[in-house]
């Protein structure tokens, strides 16, 4: 799914070498698990996702995301060149109180009799990256596949807006998509909120946010290999063929230091910027998680799609195997790729209440 900032993922795997200047470097341990067998991550890598991955990491691309190789992780990158349909625009809306304005992109918005269902995006990039125009293209196809209006958000970015900042930003775009949804041509009752990485822990913030404050209703949320915990990599240690590509421990760490202002891993978060954290997921919308098994992410993943199980909300697991982080992007070709594409966007058409698709994912997650 080519949806996430390549630049901002291909920027982000490697040691970091500079986040000393966010939090102190002695504070990450490199695993809590004692047993771990210790086994080469290439050979656990997908064959079919294997000779994209290895391309990428010659040309460089595990760099480490951190203070560093901020600057050059966001220069402008387009994942795609946006197509004259469905048609796109960008918009400026109100932001927050006392907030800036915060800039959208609409696609495939039509004022009509006949309402479609919403997305409300948001991208990747750890937080400290990535921009809404460069998933532009991508998110044309989504319309196009699902008949739907797509509102992608540019939230402010770490470490210059701190939580909640971009949260904010997100719900404003979220109460303007269902208070212009008469001129949008939206159905108010299927907005569904997405994302991929860091988005997607936007995205499970966000409805949190959404369902605490009790104002806008949201039918479905799809999260992409999310980013939904702190701890991950810091305070929690993780077996080291999680993370080994494209976005590793280090680069977890200083996203997260990044956007919360305090060390990943700290014994007291703010309330709501860590989706892991918030004790109560009951009454959140059905999900679908989408995560690969080599991905740093992946128990993360599991648990929160677990425990959102356990609080009874309709939750649909699919863990690749042999699936790095982003992996649908760097091998988009891949049969496995197209697959995980297709399975999200059968759940979507669920959501929305097409019930098409015949694609599946098994009780265990693998496709």
């Amino acid at each position: 799914m080519p949806n996430l900032s390549r630049r901002a993922l291909l920027m982000s795997g490697g040691v970091a070498a500079a986040v000393s200047s966010v939090v102190p470097s002695t504070a990450w341990p490199t695993s809590t698990a004692a047993s771990v067998v210790k086994v080469d991550p290439m050979s656990l890598v997908n064959p079919e996702f294997r000779g994209p991955l290895e391309a990428v990491l010659k040309r460089g691309g595990d760099v480490a995301l951190s203070a560093r190789t901020l600057e050059r992780a966001r220069k402008p990158w387009m994942t795609g060149t946006p197509t004259p349909t469905p048609p796109y625009e960008e918009r400026s809306i109100p932001g927050a109180r006392g907030a800036a304005d915060v800039h959208v992109f609409v696609i495939n918005a039509a004022a009509n009799d006949r309402r479609r269902p919403a997305i409300l995006h948001m991208h990747g990039g750890g937080f400290v990256a990535g921009r809404a125009v460069e998933g532009i293209s991508a998110l044309q196809q989504v319309a196009r596949d699902n008949d739907c209006v797509i509102v992608t958000v540019d939230y402010r970015l770490a470490p210059e807006a701190r939580f909640p900042e971009s949260l904010e930003d997100n719900y404003a775009a979220l109460k303007w998509l269902h208070g212009s949804a008469s001129s949008l041509g939206v159905d108010r009752s299927h907005i569904v909120v997405m994302g991929e990485s860091a988005g997607g822990g936007h995205a499970a913030m966000l409805a949190i946010a959404a369902r605490d404050r009790g104002e806008v209703p949201i039918a479905f949320q799809l999260l992409i290999y999310p980013m939904l915990d702190d701890r991950t990599g810091s305070s929690r240690g993780v077996p080291p063929h999680l993370g080994a590509y494209l976005w590793t421990p280090a680069s977890n760490r200083f996203g997260w230091s990044s956007f919360l202002g305090i060390p990943a891993g700290s014994r007291v978060v703010p309330a709501g910027a860590v989706p892991a954290r918030v004790e109560n997921l009951a009454g959140l919308p059905p999900a679908f998680v989408g995560v690969g098994s080599i991905d740093l992410f992946v128990d993360e993943d599991m648990e929160y799609a677990r425990r959102l199980i356990d609080s009874g909300v309709p939750t649909e697991l699919c863990v690749v195997p042999g699936g790095y982080h982003g992996f649908d992007i760097i091998a988009p070709e891949g049969a496995k790729s197209k697959t995980f594409r297709a399975t999200w966007n059968a759940a979507l058409a669920t959501a929305f209440g097409m019930n098409s698709g015949s694609y599946w994912c098994s009780q265990t997650g693998a496709i």
